[in-house]
């Protein structure tokens, strides 16, 4: 069996502590960014099955040479369905207990998984065993999301310079994108949202045609993915000299933003730094306009554990990494979100996102 690294290898053993907290002997991993957790691969067809005796990735011919390049791990090439190669390995190694990411396989993939691994193994339903070990980051995880961060800051200063009215937001959502591949991206960890006046009141906007204007608001979120690790940013940026009202909706949504980000440290709970930011747009009546929570966890998936949201009790380690981003949208007028991607450390925050958070006035 290849030798696992240190990292991997502790990923595995902790992965199984944990399951056998929950008496089950082994677990069969089908979520691909868990499967690159644990293995280091990354193809888009793969099962992994961990036990006591080691892990083992099964995947297809399309895979044969990256499989064996990336998994520090036993490979197994399968030609045809992938289940019953493992269904017959489980068997093989007397495993009677299976914990299988019951919130990753959809109920008719658990009953046809269960008819082909058939009667003498129980099947564990078990959920967010593994993204409860990916919250916490390593050093060289950390690592790698500063260099996304940097690049994803550096894309979006590069843009700034090209943008000019008569710009449609898919010009500039391409812009952005082009520009985080040269600098080395694998490309954007998620649809780059580009939202221009009154469309910036749409949280998720998605770009169209819509032409950038004169004295017009512009909100970017955008984040990169390197080496599979995604970074996420949101700026808003205006196109002429700003009003007094879109100012003012910017100074409340900073001061929300940094509120919150100064309550970030180890041991205070998500539901703590989302209240941070909205009692300081409460102060300013501005509450009823924040429409999400206020950030959320990243890593191989833009979206992870924690949520920084009101009702999430999970307290903040040293090692999270996650993002702090209050918004206010008005409809009919447009909205204001600024964002960063912060690091919890041993004895508060660290923030990662190097871009200026001062209203940024492009000349029109």
């Amino acid at each position: 069996m290849t030798r696992v690294p240190d990292s991997r290898r502790d990923r595995c053993a902790k992965l199984l502590h944990l399951l056998d907290q929950q008496k089950a002997a082994a677990a069969v991993i089908t979520h691909l960014p868990n499967v690159r957790y644990l293995s280091g691969f990354t193809g888009s067809n793969a099962i992994l099955l961990i036990s006591g005796r080691g892990a083992t990735l099964y995947t297809d011919p399309r895979y044969d040479i990256q499989a064996r390049q990336q998994a520090h791990c036993a490979v197994r090439i399968v030609r045809g369905p992938l289940w019953p190669e493992v269904a017959a390995e489980i068997k093989k190694r007397n495993l009677t207990s299976i914990a299988l990411e019951s919130d990753k396989v959809s109920h008719a993939d658990w009953l046809e998984v269960a008819k082909i691994i058939g009667k003498g193994v129980k099947l564990r339903p078990v959920k967010g065993v593994v993204e409860s070990l990916r919250a916490i980051k390593s050093a060289a995880e950390i690592d790698t999301i500063r260099r996304s961060v940097q690049v994803n800051s550096k894309a979006l200063a590069q843009t700034l310079k090209k943008v000019k009215p008569g710009m449609t937001e898919l010009e500039v959502a391409a812009e952005l994108d082009y520009r985080m591949r040269r600098l080395g991206a694998e490309g954007p960890a998620f649809e780059t949202i580009v939202a221009c006046g009154a469309r910036s009141a749409l949280p998720h906007a998605q770009p169209t045609t819509e032409q950038l204007k004169n004295d017009q608001v512009l909100l970017i979120d955008m984040g990169a993915s390197l080496e599979g690790y995604a970074s996420d940013m949101t700026r808003v940026v205006h196109l002429g000299e700003p009003g007094a009202r879109i100012r003012g909706l910017y100074e409340a949504v900073l001061e929300a933003q940094l509120q919150a980000i100064a309550a970030v440290k180890p041991g205070a709970s998500c539901a703590e730094v989302d209240a941070a930011a909205r009692d300081a747009l409460k102060k300013r009546k501005l509450d009823r306009y924040f429409t999400h929570s206020t950030g959320h966890g990243l890593g191989l998936e833009i979206h992870e554990n924690p949520r920084i949201g009101a009702k999430v009790e999970t307290v903040l380690q040293p090692g999270m990494v996650i993002t702090i981003e209050p918004g206010v949208y008005v409809q009919d007028f447009g909205g204001v979100r600024i964002e960063d991607t912060v690091l919890v450390t041993e004895t508060g925050v660290d923030v990662l996102t190097p871009t200026t958070k001062e209203f940024v006035v492009l000349a029109s």
